[in-house]
C-alpha cells in the first residue's frame, strides 16, 4: 500500500471525537490568524522636516489619504465630559424631525443608555427614521437583548457591526470604534465618549471619566453622514439617500475642516497625517490620548521635532487607567521619548479618555483614534481635523486646563518603575499590534 493511500485510510478511520478535535484546532488557527494578521495596510513614514504646518503644501500632503481639501463654513462647538456631551446629543435627538443616525462602539444598558434609548424610541414612534448601529463586541456584551427588542418594537432600525455570533471569524477583530450621531442630516456629533454610566457627570471623581466630543454644523456634517453610510449599507444592505439624510447644507460658521475615516483593507490615513504633521511642526505638539503606544518611527519623529526646538507634550492617563496592559505596551517607549526631550504628563483626578492633538496652534484633531497600532491598522475610526488658529487656541486652552490637573512623568520615574511594570512591558511586546 502506498503512503498516500495509507494516510487517506487513516483519515477515513478518524472517530467523531477525532474529527471534532481536528475541526476545533482548525478553527482556532483561523481565529488566531484573523486576530493577529487580518488588518489594513500600514506604511511607516520616517519623514524629515520639509515645510511648516502653516505652509500651503501641508494640508494636502497630510490628508491625501483622506480628504486633501478642507471643507469651509463649519461651526464646531467643543463639549467636555458627560453632562455637556450627552445633554447636547439628547437635545438634538429630541428635536429630530426627519432622521437620526447613531453609531457607537460602546453602548451599555444603564442610566445613560436608558436616556438615549427613550429619546431614540420616542422619535421613532413619532415617525422619524431612526437607525442605530452598534459594534458587536464593544456593545454586544453589556447591552441587554431586552433593550434591543425595545428599540426594534418602537420602530428603530437596528444592527450590530460585525456581530460576535457569526461564522465570519475573519471579522472578529475588526471593530467599528466610531462614534457618530447625525440628526436630520444637519447636525453632527463625534468624539471619544462611550454611552455608559462611567461617562456621567463632569469628571468630578474617579467614577466619572474625562472626555471630549463636539457638536458640528455646516457642510462637514455630510462627511460624518457618509462615514455612517459606509457601515450602515454594509450591515443593513440599504443605502441612505434623499433630502432627509443629505439635505443641502449652507455655511454655519467659518471653520475649515475635514473628517478622516479609516476603512478596512486600506492604507491608514491617520498614520500619514500624524507623520506629516509631526515632521512639519515648528512650535508645539500637544497630544492628549487615553491609550498611547507609539511606533518606533513615531517616537523618532517626535524626538526629531524636539531637536528642531518644538515643545512636545503628551498628556496621558495616570493611575486611574482602565487598561493597564495597554499602558504597559506603550510604556516601553517612554524611555526614548523622555531621553529625547518629550514631556509626559499623567492626568490625576480620573480616567482621561481624550483623543486630541493640536500642533502649532493651527491644526487640531479630535475624534475616536487612539495613539496606538490598533487604531492605525485594525479599528475603523472617525476623526475631525480643523485648520484654524482660533479653534486651535480653544484646543490649547483645554489641553492646559487638563495639564493643571496632571503630574509630570519623568525619566527618573521611568528608571524607577517596578519589576512588575517591566515584566508586563515584556509580556506585551508580541501583542503591541493589538493594543
Amino acid at each position: 500500500m502506498s503512503s498516500d493511500a495509507f494516510t487517506k485510510k487513516r483519515w477515513l478511520k478518524l472517530s467523531l471525537r477525532g474529527w471534532l478535535m481536528s475541526f476545533t484546532v482548525f478553527m482556532l488557527c483561523v481565529a488566531i490568524f484573523s486576530i493577529l494578521f487580518v488588518r489594513r495596510s500600514k506604511v511607516e513614514y520616517p519623514m524629515k522636516h520639509q515645510f511648516a504646518v502653516s505652509d500651503p503644501a501641508f494640508f494636502g500632503s497630510a490628508f491625501s489619504l483622506a480628504n486633501p481639501v478642507p471643507v469651509e463654513g463649519n461651526k464646531i462647538e467643543l463639549l467636555q465630559n458627560g453632562d455637556a456631551i450627552f445633554g447636547s446629543m439628547l437635545e438634538a435627538i429630541r428635536g429630530a424631525e426627519m432622521s437620526v443616525n447613531f453609531e457607537a462602539f460602546l453602548f451599555e444598558s444603564g442610566k445613560v443608555g436608558d436616556r438615549f434609548l427613550e429619546a431614540l424610541m420616542e422619535r421613532a414612534q413619532a415617525g422619524v427614521k431612526v437607525r442605530v448601529l452598534l459594534d458587536g463586541l464593544g456593545s454586544g456584551m453589556k447591552l441587554d437583548n431586552a433593550d434591543v427588542d425595545r428599540l426594534k418594537k418602537a420602530g428603530c432600525l437596528f444592527a450590530y457591526y460585525h456581530p460576535t455570533k457569526s461564522w465570519r471569524i475573519d471579522r472578529i477583530n475588526r471593530r467599528t470604534h466610531r462614534r457618530v450621531l447625525v440628526v436630520d442630516g444637519k447636525v453632527g456629533f463625534t468624539g471619544g465618549v462611550g454611552f455608559a454610566d462611567l461617562w456621567e457627570g463632569n469628571a468630578q471623581n474617579p467614577k466619572n471619566w474625562r472626555d471630549i466630543a463636539a457638536r458640528i454644523e455646516g457642510p462637514l456634517v455630510t462627511q460624518l453622514q457618509s462615514a455612517f453610510q459606509a457601515h450602515w449599507v454594509k450591515c443593513y444592505g440599504v443605502p441612505l439617500t434623499g433630502p432627509i439624510d443629505f439635505p443641502t447644507l449652507e455655511a454655519a460658521g467659518k471653520l475649515p475642516a475635514v473628517a478622516v475615516a479609516s476603512e478596512s483593507f486600506s492604507f491608514a490615513p491617520m498614520a500619514l497625517m500624524q507623520a506629516v504633521t509631526f515632521s512639519s511642526a515648528v512650535k508645539t505638539i500637544y497630544i492628549s490620548n487615553a491609550y498611547c503606544a507609539p511606533s518606533k518611527s513615531q517616537v523618532s519623529m517626535l524626538v526629531d521635532a524636539v531637536k528642531r526646538g518644538v515643545q512636545v507634550r503628551l498628556l496621558l492617563p495616570g493611575h486611574h487607567m482602565d487598561q493597564p496592559l495597554t499602558k504597559a505596551a506603550g510604556r516601553g517607549a517612554y524611555g526614548d521619548l523622555l531621553k529625547g526631550g518629550v514631556e509626559i504628563f499623567e492626568y490625576q483626578p480620573t480616567m482621561m479618555h481624550n483623543k486630541t492633538m493640536v500642533v502649532d496652534g493651527m491644526l487640531s484633531v479630535f475624534g475616536t483614534s487612539n495613539f496606538d497600532a490598533r487604531s492605525a491598522v485594525i479599528n475603523e475610526e472617525i476623526d475631525i481635523a480643523v485648520y484654524d488658529v482660533g479653534f486651535g487656541q480653544q484646543m490649547i486652552d483645554v489641553f492646559n486646563q487638563d495639564l493643571e490637573k496632571s503630574l509630570p512623568y519623568t525619566l527618573e520615574d521611568f528608571k524607577k518603575r517596578s519589576l512588575w511594570e517591566r515584566f508586563t512591558e515584556w509580556v506585551m511586546i508580541p501583542f503591541h499590534s493589538q493594543v
